[in-house]
């Protein structure tokens, strides 16, 4: 019942105001050769620097502004989940031996600000100065290359990967979010990086133009883009935090393309002649994180029996309409012959949960669980949901509702939303990167810190037989669950609404991919 009102309430306010079903009115006045595409999102990152803004809202926007070495063919696979590895900044790239990998550069590349791409700019992304070192103003490099020994310039084309133990994931890894590629001179430039957070320069098929980041992002064409000329004159990300706004705007053809719709809202749209709903579930994970030091929750068994009273099936449902999904732990169907299909589901077992809060001491102390409002879609009614879900087990949970969680003090937090996603299709790339010493939790937050779970991450990232692997990935998990510094909710369905006549596949991930292949206007002829 109360799942049910809370849906209820969602869907009548995301409804007051829209139009009525037929044809939504015409986009707004575009570039007669190529469209100025806007894009209305919840929210816009606070910097523009790739190897720090590593959220979901920012990996949207990079994307398209730099490159990779190697890059991820989503597209390679049906419904934009694909895993293969094809060429970008790199033409071809080789294995030597167990630490070091060859890499070819690609020729005739160009930065935004007109300088070449060398081997240099390579040298320099993955430089202890830049990334993977101790004083690195950019830690998360050590996350995605704590193996990474140096990178060696062979020539103007050619580098090599030198790696301190082997690396069954470097060819993933430069494939990944931090790995995109900066121009060496440009980064120095601009204060070693801090400018460059609001005026980056990469090799991507859009370039900066205006950065306001609490109204808009707008990026314009980069036509000497390797990759082909780009198919919009413009692509502005137009912060728009109310979803009723949002879709507005799209009906109203303010907006080409709107991110965070809702399930409920899903036929409401459609119902229009010229614009629809393109859905895809994620890759990606809405998360709690629980504060292991905290003095309520310190024992697991308290955490455990939290998990343990969360009808996950029942959020999906009610929130999502039974579009999004539980995973069997925190994986990815994506991992291939690493994914543990055999895993069983996450448990709801309130009775259990009574029991172990019992066996714990647990006295009804206050447990706070806060959230932002909009960041992630459905986060406060979902919180809603769970707290009461806790309530009857005999929890004591209030809500904190923040505009911005990353203000909160680390000794404030108890409970916390968060989402995962795998930075790359592994266990490393999902569970070990979000959570290990370099993940949020551990670092930022400081709200665990597990000694062998960090020593099996440590033996998996670096071993290269598969079913040794395969076992320490099953380690990893069990470890994980066992200890419940958090517990996943599910992988949220990310609906998008567009104009019919914009050509654009979204991914399994959070990047909006606008390079020339997946971005097409039959509106424009472009």
């Amino acid at each position: 019942m109360i799942l049910r009102a809370l849906t209820t309430a969602l869907t009548a306010a995301l409804t007051a105001g829209l139009l009525t079903f037929g044809s939504a009115a015409p986009a707004a006045a575009q570039a007669e050769s190529r469209p100025d595409i806007v894009v209305a999102v919840a929210d816009n990152p606070p910097t523009l620097e790739p190897a720090k803004e590593l959220s979901n809202v920012g990996t949207r926007i990079t994307y398209s502004v730099f490159d990779t070495l190697i890059r991820r063919d989503f597209l390679s696979a049906e419904g934009g989940g694909g895993s293969t590895l094809v060429p970008a900044l790199a033409t071809s790239w080789k294995r030597t031996d167990d630490k070091t990998l060859e890499v070819t550069l690609r020729q005739g590349v160009t930065f935004h600000n007109g300088a070449a791409f060398t081997a240099d700019d390579v040298v320099f992304t993955f430089s202890p100065e830049r990334l993977i070192g101790k004083d690195s103003p950019l830690p998360q490099g050590r996350a995605y290359f704590g193996v990474l020994d140096r990178v060696e310039k062979v020539d103007d084309h050619t580098v090599r990967f030198i790696t301190k133990a082997p690396d069954p994931l470097l060819e993933q890894r430069l494939a990944s979010w931090a790995a995109w590629v900066v121009n060496k001179a440009d980064w120095l430039e601009k204060a070693k990086g801090k400018g460059f957070a609001q005026f980056p320069v990469g090799t991507g098929p859009f370039m900066l133009d205006d950065y306001k980041a609490d109204q808009h992002v707008r990026l314009k064409a980069f036509d000497a883009y390797w990759g082909g000329k780009p198919t919009a004159e413009t692509v502005t990300f137009q912060k728009v935090p109310e979803p009723a706004a949002r879709i507005a705007g799209l009906v109203s053809g303010e907006f080409d393309i709107i991110a965070n719709v809702a399930p409920d809202q899903i036929p409401q749209i459609d119902g229009y002649d010229d614009i629809e709903t393109r859905s895809v579930v994620l890759a990606n994970a809405h998360v709690l994180v629980y504060n292991t030091d905290n003095a309520v929750l310190k024992d697991k068994r308290v955490r455990q029996a939290m998990n343990l009273a969360i009808d996950r099936k029942l959020l999906v449902d009610a929130l999502w309409g039974g579009k999004a999904l539980v995973p069997n732990g925190h994986q990815y169907p994506e991992y291939g012959d690493m994914y543990q299909a055999d895993r069983p589901a996450l448990g709801y077992d309130p009775e259990k949960a009574k029991k172990l809060l019992e066996e714990a001491g647990y006295k009804g102390e206050a447990i706070t669980y806060s959230t932002e409002p909009n960041y992630y879609l459905n986060a406060l009614p979902a919180a809603q949901a769970i707290l009461e879900m806790w309530k009857a087990v005999g929890i004591n949970a209030t809500l904190d509702v923040r505009e911005k969680l990353d203000t909160m003090p680390n000794d404030d937090l108890m409970v916390r939303n968060w989402s995962n996603s795998t930075r790359y299709p592994d266990p490393v790339g999902g569970l070990w990167n979000t959570w290990g010493p370099f993940g949020s939790a551990q670092k930022t937050w400081e709200t665990w810190a597990p000694p062998e779970f960090n020593a099996v991450g440590q033996a998996l990232q670096t071993t290269l037989d598969h079913d040794k692997r395969y076992a320490l990935a099953v380690k990893l998990m069990d470890l994980f669950e066992d200890d419940a510094p958090g517990t996943i909710l599910y992988q949220p369905l990310e609906t998008y609404g567009a104009r019919k006549s914009l050509k654009w596949q979204p991914y399994t991930f959070y990047y909006m991919d606008l390079r020339p292949y997946n971005l097409k206007d039959e509106a424009h002829g472009s």
